[in-house]
């Protein structure tokens, strides 16, 4: 019998489950699967879109959701609730913050391999690596990584309008269709870049909650993985305060090993560790890929709201617009530097700017866009920036 104070936990939480929005990939998931892992920075609503998942069901009897760091678990073990919940005839198991819970990986494969006709579904941080924990469940999990709200998410959970789903090539030559309830984007566009990225902005009081998820992912999430000492995630801390003064950053590991007093070998790992932990991006040359501190070319801050945060609400016009390109077009697109202007995806270049950025950077260009903000209208290859943010 499942304990009841793990019940009422679960019931507690699904009754403040909000139902107006889901998030980009709560359809992209494919909820039947034996096994699916999902990833993502604090604060982007990970274990909502999981509740919400269990409250699109008609009925839950044989589902259970529990947090890793539930006082239950502090005597007993995920294994034993696996067990206990099948007896019961359970169905579906959620393991939410599953990395809170000392060797995860382990039990959660031993309850994969024991139990076949229960679905598991668990969530993490974005640091979590499913290959390096004590068992290795690449092979079994189905693993998605969720990234914050997109410009159209943010049009649809803090303001009702909807705004369609654009692709690239939407956006670069087809007919846009935009709502009237969308006719003049950019005072919404302004609000999105200084507080839309997290969903629990619409709690209040964005700085502080910013600032706590940075205190947490720095000091406790990457030092967890990372095996690192408080010393180091002090270190870490530093960087992120470089970076968020002069993002988008030129990285020089000599320079930043030597402001923040710390080996010019360790700088690449530190930076790393940050972009995993969803706080920094980082923009690579041409060759693409998860590559060394050589073949980054730009660090910048994660998102436009975090560092307007970062930065006491006086983040440099032209680097907010190149963080939102970039945060916005990861998510479906290899988005890489190039060498005429500031980004290239596949055989497309970039230029990103204000409504009177020229030319001239992409004038030799085959595939060469300017992207405006402060413009509403597409014309050309002049492509307003706020589109950018209508593809997830």
């Amino acid at each position: 019998m499942i304990d009841y104070s793990l019940i009422a936990f679960m019931e507690e939480r699904l009754k403040s489950t909000p139902l107006s929005f889901n998030r980009y990939m709560f359809d992209r998931i494919t909820w039947n699967s034996r096994l699916i892992g999902l990833t993502g920075p604090r604060g982007v609503g990970k274990s909502t879109m999981m509740l919400q998942y269990m409250l699109s069901k008609s009925s839950r009897k044989d589902m259970l959701y529990v947090t890793a760091d539930h006082m239950w678990f502090a005597t007993h073990s995920l294994v034993e609730l696996a067990d206990e919940f099948v007896k019961d005839g359970g169905k579906w198991l959620c393991i939410d913050e599953a990395h809170r819970y000392e060797g995860w990986s382990r039990e959660i494969k031993q309850i994969y391999d024991g139990h076949p006709g229960l679905q598991i579904a668990f969530t993490g941080s974005s640091v979590l690596d499913i290959t390096k924990g004590e068992a290795d469940l690449s092979r079994r999990a189905l693993m998605y990584h969720m990234q914050g709200l997109s410009f159209r998410e943010y049009l649809k959970m803090f303001h009702g309008i909807d705004a369609p789903v654009l692709g690239l090539n939407d956006i670069l030559y087809g007919s846009l269709g935009l709502p009237a309830s969308l006719d003049h984007p950019l005072p919404l566009f302004r609000q999105y870049l200084e507080e839309g990225y997290y969903p629990f902005a619409i709690e209040g009081d964005l700085a502080r909650r910013i600032q706590q998820v940075v205190s947490l992912t720095v000091e406790t999430d990457i030092p967890m993985y990372a095996d690192m000492k408080a010393s180091t995630a002090r270190k870490l801390k530093q960087m992120l305060g470089v970076i968020a003064k002069s993002a988008p950053y030129k990285p020089s590991a000599e320079n930043l090993a030597q402001e923040i007093k710390v080996s010019k070998n360790n700088v690449g790992d530190y930076l790393l560790w940050l972009e995993k932990a969803g706080m920094i991006g980082q923009l690579r040359d041409d060759t693409g890929g998860m590559r060394g501190l050589g073949k980054v070319e730009k660090v910048f801050l994660d998102n436009p709201t975090l560092m307007t945060v970062l930065s006491g609400d006086r983040p440099n016009i032209g680097n907010l617009r190149e963080t939102f390109f970039y945060n916005q077009m990861r998510v479906d697109y290899d988005v890489m530097s190039s060498k005429i202007s500031d980004f290239r995806i596949d055989d497309f270049v970039f230029e990103i700017g204000g409504k009177n950025k020229g030319q001239r950077q992409i004038r030799d260009a085959q595939k060469g866009y300017v992207v405006k903000d402060d413009i509403e209208y597409r014309h050309g290859n002049i492509i307003p920036l706020f589109l950018f943010g209508l593809t997830y």
